[in-house]
């Protein structure tokens, strides 16, 4: 084997007309002479925040026992597949979602505040917040990728308008503040996701794409020649990745025509977007597969993911629960609500399970997507009867060695601020930051070599 210096580019996009296929990390997108000692391809970090509106039953959440010899709970039993990269924390607040004088509005203060540790301005109108977290890393990677940050939703989103007792509804359709004026619309549309990623950046006419969706054709189809091109260059790993990664691209893109083949079959009682899938399974699992992809190809590092806004009414009859979520979270102590909502819990959970899988399924480098992935799911209410802001539900997942260490149910003491976790993760994404809102340091506890709290 002749050795050289010549290798793919990490930034290799296929593209064809109206699509550009970026790829995922491949062997030879090292210098030959790496390659040639048998090193794998360096990987990146990724972060997501997964949002669950309404609060939840915390007795059924929370774990017995602290430490590595924790049991898991009712609600997490789903979980228990991926508890050495599961983190559980206990014990911290979202103090600046509390009243503070304004009164009602506590959804809009849970997701408003909830990476951003500021007590948002009470308005329908002169929106007011913090940078969120996920924006400070998404400056800070942005020239790594072609987006900066992915914002998703499965609810309708509107940053316009009153949808919470005088506060706007930005607070509440998105967790994603560029700056304290100018929320981030949330897209629930996964045929616009889907876009964003596979559409070439140089390319507006939409008629491309709807001339390809008539004739039943493939974004791939685009590019068939440039594949073969490129695979006569690659070893035999490096082919099996990229046939997966284009078979799961082609597999998305088929979900999608086939909701919009749907669509056109059927008159809607209200409009809805093309590219949504009737029913909310197949939505979310659809939407967790944009973001899979989204991470193999490198397209963004950071991506927010909201299973509804905050008071979303959402039934779950294919579970067997009829009534809206949040008249169901208004429980009153009533055994048959709260059983409801830990089932729409559990549920989440299990849709959540399923896509983490997926992403330690999936080869990344010299690991997998989920060790090189932090995922923070929570929610900014607690009691979603009593409308708390504390101990929230938390947990981690992901990381590789001496990122974070798993297997362990942290408590930290009351009102300790959820900021401070946000704080942390920043650290560990390379993203080094001094503050965040409330927050009033960083956390020891998360790495491999550090001891859990007392």
């Amino acid at each position: 084997m002749i050795v050289t210096k010549k290798a793919i580019s990490r930034r290799t996009v296929l593209r064809g007309l109206g699509t550009a296929v970026a790829l995922p990390l491949l062997d030879a997108m090292v210098p030959a002479l790496t390659a040639a000692a048998n090193t794998p391809a360096k990987a990146v970090r990724r972060l997501a925040v997964i949002y669950h509106p309404n609060g939840v039953i915390y007795d059924k959440w929370l774990p017995k026992g602290a430490g590595a010899d924790f049991e898991f709970s009712p609600t997490l039993a789903g979980l228990a597949p991926f508890r050495d990269q599961l983190t559980i924390i206990t014990g911290l607040f979202s103090d600046q979602a509390e009243a503070l004088g304004d009164g009602g509005g506590d959804h809009s203060r849970a997701s408003g505040t909830y990476l951003t540790g500021v007590h948002v301005r009470r308005s329908d109108s002169n929106v007011e917040n913090g940078i969120s977290m996920d924006q400070i890393a998404a400056k800070a990677l942005e020239r790594e990728t072609q987006l900066s940050s992915l914002q998703l939703t499965l609810d309708d989103s509107s940053l316009v308008g009153s949808c919470d007792v005088g506060y706007s509804c930005a607070y509440s359709s998105t967790l994603s503040w560029l700056t304290p004026t100018l929320p981030l619309m949330s897209e629930n549309n996964p045929r616009v996701v889907f876009e964003r990623l596979f559409g070439s950046s140089d390319s507006t006419d939409t008629r491309v794409r709807v001339s390809r969706l008539r004739q039943d054709r493939s974004i791939l189809d685009a590019v068939t020649d440039r594949v073969r091109q490129l695979q006569q260059r690659l070893g035999p790993t490096d082919k099996t990745k990229v046939d997966d990664y284009l078979t799961s691209v082609r597999d998305v893109e088929r979900r999608l025509q086939k909701a919009e083949e749907q669509d056109a079959k059927e008159v809607p009682d209200v409009a809805r977007p093309a590219g949504i899938p009737d029913g909310f399974e197949a939505h979310a699992q659809l939407m967790y597969d944009l973001q899979l992809l989204a991470y193999q190809s490198d397209l963004t590092r950071v991506i927010t993911f909201m299973y509804g806004r905050e008071q979303t009414a959402r039934p779950y009859p294919q579970i067997g629960i009829p009534e809206p979520h949040h008249s169901l979270t208004h429980h009153q102590n009533d055994p048959v609500k709260m059983d409801k909502c830990t089932v729409i819990q559990r549920y989440h959970l299990k849709l959540f399970a399923e896509y983490l899988e997926k992403l330690r399924s999936t080869q990344d480098g010299d690991g997998s997507l989920l060790d090189h992935s932090i995922i923070l799911f929570g929610g900014g209410i607690s009691n979603s009867d009593r409308h708390t802001h504390g101990p929230l539900p938390t947990l981690l997942v992901g990381g590789g060695a001496g990122t974070l260490k798993g297997g362990r149910h942290l408590v930290y003491p009351e009102h300790t601020p959820l900021t401070n976790l946000q704080l942390t993760l920043l650290d560990k994404m390379g993203v080094p930051t001094e503050k965040i809102g409330d927050s009033t340091g960083q956390f020891k506890e998360l790495s491999e070599l550090s001891s859990a709290p007392a």
